[in-house]
């Protein structure tokens, strides 16, 4: 079994023994460490706001979490199957305390994970991170006597609430994409992105919506991550049904990736620069994204009159940064827009409301507008190494080498080649290094990452 913690929260795969797989005994001890961290925050709110996708673990995983925030003295207020961007929204417009939403994201069925907020909606930082899990290994935290017990209550409704904020955001253009009459094919993944993908589109004046996997039973028909290469169903339908556009989100609808007319990928990466370049072309200002993602965001960016801001990677990291630097419109590139008047968070929803706004107004075929922007090629790799392996070093040998390049290392070690470019992360949990590497030419980038790995594996075979 595997039973991941960090700073961002708990995951695993479900079963087995306590701290080896996710059992109810961890995720009692970790909701209580949640719960001890908000009491400590100060807030007044008694309340927390709690939700989850469709997968086949959620309703145990609800009971034992609102049970330990009631025992807590915690008033749940239950989403119940919901959306992470609904969550987050919520607990900003209830004013709570913070909230909690119960999804593995793209991990296949045997996970379920807690993934944090805080009172403002957004996920907690590095800091706040490790503050829960050292509450977690306290032995002094009590819990509350029966008459300052918690109670329970399902919140209906927000799923309707946050897209009527949707539409009510003046650069979505409601009327114009209903003049289209677009026919769209939808894989929600037999999740949340089935009861709430077809109700945003309807609002939308979507003239045809066709829904694949859209029964929110938690049985993946396929891995959830929204790659290509588990998008073919999806790829073929669209060509099939001559529909002019291909949604498909992850379980917990955050990320959001298109298929073009023609049946090819819009790209995962180019979600975020056709959200931005809208957007910029409305209201001007700043662009942000993490290191790891197209060099296309900066260059669209640019051509506005704005200036683009690179973050460390994850979306704590992408939020601060667009705080800092006043961002209009940001997020990452795994298909994740966020979109500061609606909330500081990835939304898939929000994000599919915007490119179509900008589909219909360009007038294009979504293969058409996808050529429009500048093309380049993210390979994205990884290597494992023996856990004997000093990382540190490896990177250190790595600066060594490419000294005579630009070299960024705020998050890994990113090498700069002109145009082209090489992101290596270390893993916080396993001895892996993600390695990213992109160009213009994708042969370029696949020999870029082969090159990579060639300099790690003998590195670490000299030492």
């Amino acid at each position: 079994m595997t039973l991941i913690t960090s700073i961002s929260g708990i995951r695993g795969i479900v079963g087995g023994k306590p701290g080896e797989g996710l059992t109810p005994p961890d995720i009692i001890k970790f909701t209580t460490a949640y719960a001890y961290w908000i009491n400590k925050q100060g807030n007044d709110s008694k309340k927390i706001i709690i939700g989850r996708d469709a997968r086949i673990t959620g309703e145990m995983v609800t009971n034992l979490v609102s049970g330990t925030l009631m025992a807590m003295g915690y008033d749940v207020y239950d989403l119940g199957l919901s959306t992470t961007p609904t969550v987050e929204l919520a607990v900003m417009h209830e004013k709570a305390a913070g909230g909690l939403i119960l999804t593995a994201s793209h991990n296949p069925k045997p996970w379920n994970a807690l993934k944090l907020l805080n009172h403002k909606g957004e996920f907690l930082n590095a800091k706040e991170g490790k503050e829960i899990l050292e509450f977690a290994e306290s032995e002094d935290i009590l819990y509350s006597e029966a008459k300052q017990v918690g109670k329970y209550h399902l919140l209906e409704g927000y799923i309707e609430k946050h897209i009527a904020l949707i539409l009510d955001i003046p650069h979505v253009k409601k009327d114009l994409i209903k003049e289209k009459n677009y026919t769209i094919v939808v894989d929600s993944v037999n999740s949340t992105g089935g009861i709430s993908i077809p109700v945003l589109l309807e609002h939308l004046g979507v003239k045809k919506v066709i829904s694949l996997y859209g029964e929110p039973t938690g049985d993946f028909p396929h891995n959830p991550e929204p790659l290509p290469e588990n998008l073919s169903t999806l790829a073929s339908e669209v060509k099939k049904q001559n529909a002019d556009l291909g949604i498909a989100v992850d379980p917990d609808v955050d990320r959001l990736v298109l298929v073009s007319d023609d049946g090819s990928m819009f790209g995962e990466e180019y979600t975020l620069v056709a959200v931005a370049d809208y957007i910029l072309g409305k209201e001007k200002g700043n662009t942000v994204s993490n290191m790891s993602s197209t060099r296309s965001l900066k260059e669209v960016t640019e051509s506005h009159g704005g200036e683009y801001f690179p973050s460390a990677v994850g979306e704590v990291n992408v939020v601060e940064k667009m705080k800092e630097v006043n961002a209009v419109i940001g997020g990452e590139g795994n298909g994740g827009v966020i979109y500061p008047p609606l909330h500081y968070g990835r939304d898939a929803l929000v994000g599919i409301a915007l490119f179509l706004s900008h589909l219909a107004e360009s007038g294009k075929r979504s293969s058409t507008l996808r050529k429009s922007y500048p093309n380049y090629h993210i390979s994205k790799n990884k290597i494992a190494l023996t856990a004997e392996v000093n990382m540190d070093k490896v990177f250190e040998e790595l600066k060594k080498k490419y000294k005579k390049y630009p070299l960024n290392t705020e998050d890994g070690l990113k090498i700069q080649f002109d145009d082209d470019w090489i992101h290596l992360r270390k893993s916080n949990t396993e001895p892996i290094i993600r390695i990213y590497t992109e160009s213009a030419n994708e042969n370029t980038a696949e020999s870029m990452a082969k090159k990579i790995m060639d300099d790690i594996r003998n590195i670490t075979e000299n030492n």
